[in-house]
């Protein structure tokens, strides 16, 4: 399968702050905001929207290749993808740059509170999917990024036929309503946390039945509380056909409970990698919220967005014993049997 993740390329600088962010915030004082919080460890880690969901695929038996731009501090971080097995070589070095960075500061609840220095990423729109063999593109996930170039990016993909996931999140603050709309309008999926989801509802004006006739199929992720697939009545094996609002179904997905809790950051990136390995796989709805609920509990067990290692067969032996059975479990394994034949 070909699939090209887009979007951000980063440095994570990871904070841990042993309190309650909430107790330390006044809402009357909210316009006048002035606080600062004395964290206990920091950690400089890899990180990144597209590398994240590209190192999760990577462990579901997938070669993704990232799409991005990236500074002239990368050299190490590329290496390191390519071992991996994740392919690089539309990453592109900007002169004179250094890659964005991303700082983040957790507290006790796993609330976050973070800042993103753009860097080189302010180039991503210097790249094109028609500088690519595009007609091989089984997927493109189009997620935070230069805001321009994920404007540029969805025009792209709607033009040249390429089926993309559109994931604006973390970028809805930057985006207008009507390049919201645009950026939804033929993609194969919406993928957003339930805030964010809500933040584009109310910035793009659209309920949801109206935002299903953009997009066949709508994922919220909801933390603790699990994720909802709300889709029209067809299977991704057919996503092709035209949308039928007389056939919406509504899939509630549980969270997967952690062994451990460690660190949130990148878990909603190790559920879009999910999300992305069932789709192209034509699993039914139901296995593929269950694959990417699993995938983003591996993360959240371990500091850092790409600190986690699973084999398939582990991944596939507590799917079992969290969900049960399905024979689609069976067609992952034989799935990654070929292509490690096939490499």
């Amino acid at each position: 399968m070909s699939i090209v993740v887009t979007g951000s390329i980063a440095y994570d600088y990871i904070m841990s702050f042993p309190g309650r962010f909430r107790e330390h915030i006044l809402p009357e004082r909210i316009e006048s905001l002035s606080v600062s919080f004395l964290v206990d460890s920091m950690h400089k880690r890899r990180g990144g929207c597209a590398p994240n969901i590209a190192y999760s695929l990577a462990l579901l038996g997938e070669r993704p290749r990232v799409m991005g731009t990236v500074g002239q501090d990368f050299t190490e971080y590329r290496a390191w993808l390519e071992e991996q097995g994740i392919d690089t070589s539309t990453i592109k070095e900007i002169e004179g740059e250094f890659t964005a960075s991303y700082f983040v500061s957790t507290d006790q609840e796993n609330n976050q509170i973070a800042s993103f220095y753009t860097g080189a990423m302010a180039q991503a729109h210097t790249l094109s999917f028609k500088d690519q063999d595009y007609s091989t593109i089984d997927v493109a996930i189009i997620s935070p990024n230069d805001p321009q170039a994920m404007v540029q990016y969805a025009q792209e993909c709607q033009e040249l036929g390429i089926p993309y996931i559109y994931d604006p999140s973390q970028q809805i603050v930057r985006l207008s309503g009507q390049e919201l709309r645009e950026g939804a309008r033929g993609a194969r999926m919406l993928i957003l946390n339930e805030y964010e989801y809500e933040m584009f509802q109310k910035k793009t004006g659209l309920s949801e039945a109206e935002i299903l006739t953009l997009t066949q199929t709508i994922v919220v992720t909801k933390g603790e509380r699990g994720s909802t697939l709300i889709t029209l009545e067809c299977e991704p094996e057919d996503l092709t056909r035209l949308p039928d609002a007389s056939g919406l179904r509504v899939i509630e997905v549980p969270a997967v409970p952690p062994r451990c809790v460690s660190d949130p950051t990148g878990v909603g990136d190790a559920y879009r990698a999910g999300v992305i390995k069932g789709l192209v796989r034509g699993y039914s709805w139901e296995t593929i919220g269950r694959l990417a609920s699993l995938a983003a509990t591996y993360v959240i067990e371990t500091p850092g967005p790409q600190s986690h290692r699973y084999t398939l067969s582990e991944f596939v032996t507590r799917y079992r014993e969290h969900f049960g059975d399905t024979p689609e479990l069976e067609d992952l394994l034989r799935a990654h049997v070929a292509s490690q034949k096939a490499r």
